[in-house]
């Protein structure tokens, strides 16, 4: 009797793109899964936080698409990159893509997410990843639940994990003027990835309203809508704070 197929693995896909320089090094095609389950007050991709917004779609699928852009992707460095959304909020399809697009495209692969629910990430799924962006919101915890409506503590646990497992992990910090600017809390992040001993890059990023339309597209408001940008002097304050602990912050 010949082998029963292996059924396809399935999820719901947001989107997909190629980027350069903003989802891991050198060009990547992106594939962004729906579905999240933070709601943070400054979110640029609304429409990305819930499933309806997506399509049903197999791994086949994405990796097809990615297939086009292979030989585009190797010349310049580049890789696949797994966002969303938050992609463990599919870990079946998500560590479906890593291994697919790593040991069948031979893709340098990277996941993006908040880690929030890193808990689901299987050793297998993390053995596929070569690198992860890593977004710590905050770091004083009541104002992480303020900004994301959860608990720090789980992404905290996974960056640990990342650590002992020696996973290279880029920071993600996102600067907003009266809310993640505390001294204190840029110091607290700084601090903590300092620690891990395997974060080789630290993004702190400008809060901008470039979401604010997709916000009231949705019949949304956009909660932020009163809040300042950070000036450049803030951002390089911010990032200054981070190469004090011998971080490459850009």
């Amino acid at each position: 009797m010949p082998p029963t197929a292996k059924p396809p693995v399935t999820g719901v896909l947001h989107s997909w793109d190629l980027s350069t320089g903003v989802d891991g090094p050198g060009t990547r095609f992106v594939a962004f899964l729906a579905g999240c389950p933070l709601r943070c007050l400054y979110c640029h991709n609304p429409d990305t936080r819930s499933m309806r917004h997506g399509r049903p779609c197999t791994a086949d699928e994405i990796v097809r698409e990615a297939a086009k852009y292979t030989a585009f992707i190797h010349a310049s460095g580049g890789g696949a990159t797994i966002s969303g959304g938050e992609p463990l909020l599919q870990p079946a399809l998500t560590g479906e893509l890593l291994h697919r697009l790593k040991h069948e495209l031979g893709l340098h692969t990277a996941l993006d997410t908040s880690g929030f629910l890193g808990a689901r990430a299987t050793g297998a799924l993390l053995a596929d990843t070569d690198l992860v962006l890593l977004d710590i919101k905050s770091w004083d915890r009541a104002r992480y639940r303020h900004l994301t409506g959860q608990r720090l503590a789980p992404t905290l646990d996974f960056a640990r994990r990342l650590a002992d497992l020696g996973t290279e992990v880029w920071v993600r910090f996102v600067l907003v003027p009266h809310l993640t600017d505390l001294a204190a809390d840029v110091e607290g992040v700084a601090a903590f990835a300092a620690s891990l001993g395997n974060v080789t890059r630290v993004d702190v990023l400008p809060f901008h309203k470039l979401g604010a339309p997709k916000w009231r597209a949705l019949g949304l408001d956009f909660p932020l809508a009163e809040t300042p940008v950070p000036t450049p002097a803030q951002v390089a304050e911010a990032r200054s704070v981070f190469a004090a602990h011998g971080l490459h912050a850009v």
